[in-house]
C-alpha cells in the first residue's frame, strides 16, 4: 500500500517505518498517526516481520543531506487554531493510541533517532523497546517551554528509564541531548555516526529476530507489566508464559537445536 507521510519497507525479518515528511521535519499529523496504526497492524499480522524498526527520512538538497527523526507537532498546522475542542481531543486521543500501539506492538520495536527527535517525536521513540540513536542526533522534551505538556506515556517512561530527578530535568527545563548523552543516562541504548545507523540497527534487529517469537511476545509483556505487580502476581504469570511456550513448536525446535549443537529454525508456532 502506497503511504503519503510514512514509507514501510520489508527487509529479510524487519519491517522499517520511514516517517516521510522531509520538508516538515517528520513533523506529525493526524495522517501520519493513521497511517502508522495502520503499517503497525499490517506489521503484527505478519509472521514473516519479527522486529519493527523507526526511523526518519532525509531531505536532500543536491549534495547535502538534513537528517530528521521527528520534529514533533506540525505546529505551523496548530499555529492556525481551526481546531474545535472536540477535535483537539481526538488529535490527543489518536497520538496516545498510536503510542500505545507502538508500546504494546508484539514484537520488538526499534527506534533508529538519526536526526532531531522532539515532542510528539521524542514520545513515538519511548514507547519502542529500544532507542539506537545517531551520534549527531539529538532528542528532547520541549513542550513545558511552548505553553503544553508531555503526551505518550512520557510521564510514565521516562522516570522508570532515567530517574524520578532525571526526568524531572528533562521535562522541567526542555534540556537538548545528543547521542552519547542520552547514552549515558540510560534514555537511549547505542549510539553511532549516522552512516552507521541503520547498518548498527539493522545487525541487532537480526540477532533478535534469530529468537523464539512466542518467547519473544511473552518477554516483551511480562518485562513491561512487572514493575507494576506484586511478586506472587509475576510469578504466576511467568509461569503461565513458560507452559505456553512449552506447547510450541518452537520449544522442541529449540531443544533439538541445542542437542544437535545447531542455529534454532522457529516459525512462531
Amino acid at each position: 500500500m502506497k503511504y503519503k507521510t510514512i514509507e514501510y519497507i520489508k527487509e529479510g525479518p524487519a519491517g522499517i517505518i520511514r516517517l516521510n515528511r522531509p520538508e516538515r521535519m517528520n513533523a506529525v499529523i493526524e495522517e501520519m498517526y493513521s497511517e502508522l496504526q495502520d503499517v503497525l497492524a499490517l506489521a503484527g499480522g505478519d509472521s514473516a516481520i519479527r522486529v519493527l524498526i523507526i526511523t526518519g527520512s532525509v531531505l536532500k538538497k543536491g549534495v547535502v543531506e538534513k537528517q530528521a527523526f521527528c520534529a514533533g507537532a506540525d505546529l505551523k498546522k496548530h499555529a492556525t487554531g481551526e481546531r474545535t475542542s472536540a477535535q483537539k481531543r481526538a488529535y490527543i486521543m489518536l497520538a496516545h493510541e498510536t503510542t500505545r500501539m507502538i508500546y504494546e506492538f508484539s514484537k520488538p520495536v526499534i527506534a533508529a533517532v538519526n536526526g532531531p527527535a522532539r515532542g510528539a517525536g521524542s514520545e513515538l521513540a519511548m514507547n519502542c523497546d529500544f532507542i539506537f540513536m545517531a551520534e549527531e542526533a539529538t532528542i528532547a522534551f520541549p513542550e513545558t517551554g511552548l505553553g503544553t505538556f508531555v503526551g505518550g506515556g512520557v510521564t510514565c517512561h521516562l522516570p522508570r528509564i532515567v530517574g524520578l530527578m532525571k526526568a524531572k530535568e528533562l521535562v522541567y527545563s526542555g534540556r537538548i541531548l545528543d547521542g552519547k548523552t542520552a547514552v549515558s543516562l540510560g534514555l537511549a541504548f547505542r549510539c553511532f555516526p549516522v552512516a552507521n545507523l541503520m547498518a548498527e540497527t539493522m545487525t541487532f534487529a537480526e540477532r533478535l529476530s534469530d529468537r523464539a517469537p512466542v518467547s519473544m511476545q511473552h518477554a516483551k509483556k511480562r518485562l513491561q507489566q512487572s514493575s507494576n505487580l506484586d511478586i506472587k502476581t509475576v510469578l504466576r504469570l511467568e509461569a503461565e508464559a513458560i507452559l505456553s511456550c512449552m506447547d510450541t513448536e518452537d520449544w522442541h525446535e529449540g531443544i533439538r537445536s541445542f542437542n544437535e549443537k545447531r542455529k534454532p529454525l522457529y516459525k512462531g508456532k
